[in-house]
């Protein structure tokens, strides 16, 4: 499998934001389910363990990711089932995240936002948020698990191609 990187540079105020969306023939409450419910995050992403919604902080444990990492993960905004923000810093910097979504005609779209510090390298970031955002379609839909040697170093030269886009 060649998975198609999606994801597009958007300038910003305060630098630039990697936007990638992605479309299930799901409920939003199943979409938002899958990105908030430990059970069904740690299928495809993250266990996180504490007390959910706004100003809260949970501890977020990488569970795909080689000795599953740990850090702590704020929770910035929660508005079911409509928008996600959470950010979190770990060995490898700060990753202040987003998912927005939006049900028509049976579908639902989550446009998943990762707000870029200066010094992130897309050519690294971008190819694992394919593969994570994938997985996560891949649970929702009951489809194959992607494997990650599909995403990087494949997808590295487009991300580092990428140049910001004005909104």
């Amino acid at each position: 499998m060649t998975p198609t990187p999606t994801g597009r540079l958007l300038a910003t105020a305060t630098g630039s934001d990697l936007r990638m969306t992605r479309r299930f023939k799901a409920a939003i409450e199943d979409v938002w389910a899958g990105i908030t419910e430990p059970e069904r995050t740690a299928r495809w992403f993250a266990h996180w363990s504490g007390e959910g919604g706004a100003g809260t902080t949970a501890k977020l444990t990488l569970t795909h990711e080689e000795g599953q990492p740990q850090s702590d993960l704020t929770i910035i905004a929660c508005e079911p089932p409509r928008r996600l923000e959470v950010e979190a810093v770990d060995e490898y910097g700060r990753w202040h995240l987003e998912a927005h979504l939006a049900e028509a005609d049976g579908e639902t779209t989550l446009t998943f936002v990762h707000h870029l510090d200066p010094d992130t390298d897309a050519s690294t970031t971008g190819p694992g948020w394919e593969y994570y955002l994938d997985r996560l379609t891949a649970v929702i839909s009951g489809g194959p698990e992607p494997s990650f040697d599909d995403y990087y170093p494949g997808q590295a030269a487009y991300y580092k191609g990428l140049t910001a886009e004005e909104p």
